[in-house]
């Protein structure tokens, strides 16, 4: 016979004063046994013996309570769980009192610590076996009862799930992630409780705006009072409410990023309240205002300058993290797992999205930095074809323009999209490692590098370097500034690991031998680069660069000092210098003279490529030019600028008389041509073009005939008859049979 399910399964018992036997369902509040469950305190933050020994023996209470409801049988647990109100109670008390990761910590004494870890471990297995429904064939409650009884008793909301998740999420992802699973399938009423959490978290960020003096405009509905006090800015409050802002800042962001790690179908019910948006908004305000206030706020203590640095920088972190879980679960993911449906709606909210995002420059910066943006662009491109290029183009030329000024330095994040564990390997985790509770400590990996993460200093400028080390100056003066130098180079210029290394007292081994007052070295002045060019002037008398003097007298601009036009025009050196080279082209050897036996090697000889076709033919013999022409050279011509006086002359004369015109006859004046002669030449070309073209020109003149009253020959007739049948052949004379056609067909009167 199969078992029953306990919301369905019927218990007997004897009453102990009538000793009938009664029976009852098994889910009943008479099952439920008498025990006070205490309420959970924090460890004391000093160690004082008394606060230690109240702490321990208190964990020891409620660590001996939950080991003895965990031994319960299913049915007795369940009835302790729904009835028991200090249960649920010394529960509450644990999940919103317990130290998280980013708390301020001290050293506690190693029973503390160790009782820290028993009442985490317990904490969880006793909220692991509430979510679970079904332990065993013969132990577990039907799914929708399941849900119902989560729901109507408080025993899960959401508020008590993001704390789970921030609680035991590190180490326990595969776990929370089948618990909240579980929880969220058998109760779909969770997702509209999440739905309107939303919208509750957002304020959350409005209220830190409000109370930063940052409220954007229309972000609040309700009015302002007129006797309300200027709230003022981070830099201008007191310390305490910086410090209270910039934990309750981190608090959230952590919370957040914790609940949507464990369970990323949770970013589809974020987005639909547009939280990327508000969060890049929010960002965009609030995060230079703390650093500015961090930065420039007068800290007695360094260390607590140092700790506020490094949760802002982890709020920092936590947020892009958030936005790229949202982005990864709203448009990437879905294209890699249906890779030929539907993948164009999911390529359009990923281009909506950061197009939306641009406009904030400072986050899409630091967001690309650590997730870079072109390598999800590069994803899209290669699942889709029909992408959009016109809108990535305009989304990564948004991305470069948010780093107009800044060092650009991507850290290596691994961006491959993996699934999650299927809840079979994470029941074999539960079942051979067990829940792992987590580090209290908060560990480098939590630290946000932000815009102006480093990069190797041998790629950085000296303004740059410069920059870095007043950073560093401005919360450590005491430093030298070659020390600061040594520590940039040794940590890749990363300003915020450096100066948390220098207050934490972690330096590397090689820092730690380094004077903390060691100056800056002066390097020397590498050679300038007018001292190692080379050019035209390179030593000869104008080098200016070389010589320390030069003789200024050969120097001038323009013209020559003490000189007039004339000298200048008269000077005739030049022309006298240039005259000899000149005279030598006017010798002109005929004949080559060749000595006795030089020429022998060619008499006899014979060329075997000497072209011999046209040795027959007398080329140009029947020419009527003379032979003088092709066998005459032309006759040598002196330059003019170096002829003399009488050559010029003589030259002259030859040209006047080679130009006189032989006379001829006198040419009659056509400028005005006889008009017949014109009309004649007109119609014997018209006629020419008629005859090309196959028209015979009819020119009788028969069709005019004889004068009215006198009759008409029968040619006459004819021709007239002929002309009046075809005159619809060209021109507009077809009048009278179109007339005729439309009468015919009725649409003329007659």
């Amino acid at each position: 016979m199969p078992a029953l399910p306990l919301d369905e399964l019927q218990v007997s018992e004897t009453d102990p004063t009538t000793g009938k036997l009664h029976s009852f369902p098994a889910l009943h509040p008479i099952r439920t046994a008498e025990r006070f469950f205490v309420l959970y305190r924090t460890p004391p933050k000093a160690n004082i013996p008394a606060l230690v020994e109240e702490f321990l023996e208190r964990a020891q209470f409620i660590a001996q309570d939950l080991d003895w409801l965990l031994a319960l049988p299913h049915d007795k647990f369940w009835c302790q769980v729904i009835f028991d109100e200090t249960l649920q109670k010394c529960l509450d008390s644990y999940v919103s009192l317990a130290p998280r990761r980013f708390d301020e910590l001290v050293d506690s004494p190693p029973a503390v610590t160790r009782m820290q870890e028993r009442l985490q471990r317990s904490v969880f297995l006793v909220f692991l076996r509430m979510s679970t429904h079904k332990e065993s064939r013969d132990n577990f409650i039907t799914p929708s009862v399941f849900g119902e009884i989560l729901y109507n008793n408080f025993l899960f909301d959401i508020p008590k799930i993001l704390d789970l998740c921030v609680l035991f999420g590190k180490g326990n992802t595969a776990l929370l992630n089948k618990m909240i699973e579980n929880i969220f399938m058998q109760q779909p009423s969770y997702y509209s409780d999440l739905e309107e959490t939303v919208p509750t978290v957002l304020q959350v960020f409005n209220n830190i705006l409000g109370e930063c003096g940052l409220q954007e405009e229309g972000a609040s509905c309700e009015p302002q009072r007129l006797e309300e006090k200027i709230r003022v800015t981070p830099s201008e409050m007191p310390l305490q409410e910086l410090k209270d802002i910039v934990l309750y800042l981190c608090d959230t962001c952590t919370t957040l990023w914790a609940f949507l790690d464990v369970f990323p179908p949770a970013s589809q019910i974020f987005q639909k309240h547009s939280f990327l948006s508000r969060l890049a908004a929010f960002y965009e305000l609030m995060v230079p205002e703390l650093e500015s206030a961090i930065k420039k706020g007068k800290f007695e203590d360094r260390s607590l300058q140092m700790a506020m640095w490094r949760r802002l920088s982890h709020s920092r972190r936590k947020m892009m993290e958030i936005s790229h879980i949202i982005i990864n679960q709203t448009c990437l993911q879905p294209i890699l797992e249906r890779s030929n449906e539907n993948i164009h709606t999911f390529v359009e909210a990923f281009l909506e999205i950061f197009t939306t995002l641009l406009q904030e420059r400072r986050f899409i910066k630091d967001y690309d930095e650590m997730f870079p943006v072109d390598e999800d662009i590069s994803l899209l491109q290669q699942a889709s074809s029909a992408i959009d290029e016109t809108r990535t183009a305009y989304i990564l030329k948004g991305v470069e323009s948010a780093w107009d000024g800044a060092v650009r330095h991507k850290t290596s994040v691994s961006k491959r999209i993996e699934l999650r564990t299927s809840p079979d390997g994470a029941a074999a985790q539960l079942t051979s490692n067990g829940p792992q509770p987590p580090s209290y400590s908060l560990q480098d990996d939590d630290h946000c590098p932000g815009a102006s993460a480093a990069r190797p200093s041998s790629f950085l400028t000296g303004v740059e370097l410069d920059s870095l080390v007043t950073q560093v100056k401005d919360l450590l003066p005491d430093l030298g500034e070659g020390f600061v130098l040594a520590c940039l180079e040794e940590y890749n210029c990363n300003v915020e690991q450096v100066i948390n290394n220098l207050l934490e007292d972690r330096l590397s081994p090689a820092l730690q031998k380094l004077d903390r007052d060691m100056p800056r070295q002066v390097k020397s002045e590498p050679s300038s680069l007018l001292a190692s060019r080379a050019n035209v002037f390179q030593d000869d008398e104008f080098d200016v660069f070389s010589r320390d003097s030069i003789d200024t007298s050969r120097v001038w601009k323009g013209r020559r000092r003490a000189e007039d036009s004339k000298q200048f025009l008269n000077d005739r050196s030049v022309v006298a210098e240039q005259r000899e080279r000149y005279q030598q082209y006017s010798v002109i050897v005929e004949e080559v003279p060749i000595e006795e036996g030089t020429g022998q090697m060619f008499k006899d000889d014979y060329e075997d490529e000497y072209d011999d076709t046209y040795d027959g033919n007398q080329v140009g013999a029947n020419d009527a030019d003379s032979d003088d022409e092709l066998i005459s050279r032309r006759p040598f011509t002196i330059p003019q600028v170096l002829r003399t006086r009488g050559q010029v002359e003589q030259d002259d004369r030859q040209e006047d008389e080679e130009d006189e015109p032989e006379e001829e006859g006198v040419k009659p004046d056509n400028f005005v041509q006889d008009p017949a002669l014109l009309r004649e030449r007109a119609e014997a070309r018209r006629m020419t073009f008629l005859a090309r073209k196959g028209f015979r020109h009819d020119s009788s003149s028969a069709v005019v005939g004889t004068s009215r009253g006198q009759g008409q020959s029968k040619d006459t007739v004819q021709e007239r008859r002929k002309k009046e049948a075809n005159k619809s052949a060209r021109g507009n004379h077809n009048r009278r049979s179109m007339a005729d056609r439309k009468r015919n067909k009725g649409m003329i009167p007659s």
